[in-house]
């Protein structure tokens, strides 16, 4: 073949593959954009049911238990009987669980409107409630709503009724005590209902502001600033358990750091904060949702099994720890280092694997 008939043909190969090679890239960046576009994860429904299913459906139990804590104190008040008493201790545990869960998620109007200290301020000091006490001032609602905040909340009823863990006698209870009782669980109930009310569509709805993340939310201007919200919230509810809650009274050996001392309820409290945890990325309270584990699922299964197992460990260590707490701190360190650890280990998974993974990938 002569040499000029070889250089064409050669010329002529190169501009056809110069040719599927250009059409071919414009297919791939079309299909690397489909792609881009079918991982997309639309945390529309994860968000409404975060929203409803499982931060309003708490703060409403969290009302009605209230309410059942008040009728419970009212009755004590009229009848200051033992078995009234009883019921009204039971009414402040049964009233701590929802509490205890909705720490997972301390932002929104819990933080904004200072719900969060007037309701559970601790710990509480006991020459200030004493002063309350020994005062000459009416106790009424609106004196105590006035007060410090630690002062009135879950931690001045706790202490009211029960004292020093041991079973209190209801004859030992004064007028004076059951008259600020009733005032400061009558604040607690109005602080409980304004929260409810904040997040209820018959109030300010702020569950809409969530739901609604990205399309007609004024707080979160897309889902991803919604996601990065709730993660945060679990975020900082380990952090606070592992190295505040338990850490804080196990390194200073200080019962008077201990949350929740009076009632012997810590271990209980500790716990509902991680099943707080478990019920964001489960999505569920009385009723299942779409949580945040179906997007991490749908991102890295490892790493949405690893952490369920790792939410569940820490509830498991933490009951491990004997009651009660404010003697475990001392009397049995190994344990209470080992619920340490193993909320440590959620807070890490959380701060390292699941808020990069909600920063790096796209929502709808």
């Amino acid at each position: 073949m002569k040499l000029y008939k070889v250089w064409t043909i050669f010329c002529c190969l190169l501009l056809a593959s110069a040719f599927v090679v250009g059409c071919g890239s414009d297919e791939e960046t079309d299909e690397h954009d489909d792609h881009d576009h079918d991982e997309a994860f639309d945390a529309s429904t994860m968000l409404n049911d975060f929203a409803n299913t499982v931060v309003l459906a708490t703060y409403t139990d969290l009302d009605n238990k209230a309410g059942e804590l008040l009728a419970a104190v009212k009755a004590l008040e009229v009848d200051p009987s033992q078995a009234n008493l009883e019921k009204a201790q039971l009414a402040w545990i049964a009233t701590r669980t929802p509490w205890e869960q909705s720490e997972a998620f301390l932002f929104g109007p819990v933080d904004t409107q200072g719900l969060d200290p007037a309701l559970d301020s601790w710990p509480v000091d006991h020459v200030n409630l004493q002063s309350v006490l020994d005062s000459g001032d009416a106790l009424t609602v609106d004196f105590v709503s006035g007060l410090e905040d630690t002062q009135k909340g879950f931690h001045t009823i706790e202490f009211l009724l029960f004292r020093e863990g041991d079973q209190r006698k209801a004859s030992d209870i004064t007028e004076r005590e059951l008259e600020y009782l009733v005032s400061t669980t009558e604040n607690l109930k109005a602080s409980t209902s304004q929260l409810r009310l904040a997040w209820a569509p018959e109030g300010e709805n702020f569950s809409s502001a969530v739901a609604q993340a990205g399309v007609e939310s004024v707080f979160y201007p897309s889902q991803n600033a919604a996601v990065q919200e709730m993660v945060n919230g679990m975020i900082t509810i380990a952090d606070e358990v592992a190295n505040g809650k338990i850490s804080d009274p196990y390194n200073e050996s200080d019962t008077t750091l201990v949350e929740s001392q009076f009632s012997f309820n810590s271990i209980s409290d500790f716990q509902d904060n991680i099943r707080g945890i478990q019920n964001v990325y489960m999505g569920k309270f009385t009723n299942d949702g779409q949580g945040l584990n179906e997007f991490v699922n749908s991102q890295n299964p490892d790493l949405d099994a690893r952490f369920q197992q790792e939410v569940q460990a820490a509830i498991d260590a933490i009951g491990a720890i004997p009651d009660p707490f404010r003697d475990s701190i001392t009397a049995h360190r190994g344990a209470v280092e080992a619920a340490i650890d193993a909320v440590s280990t959620v807070q890490q998974t959380l701060e390292q694997d699941i808020l990069p993974l909600v920063n790096e990938s796209e929502f709808n």
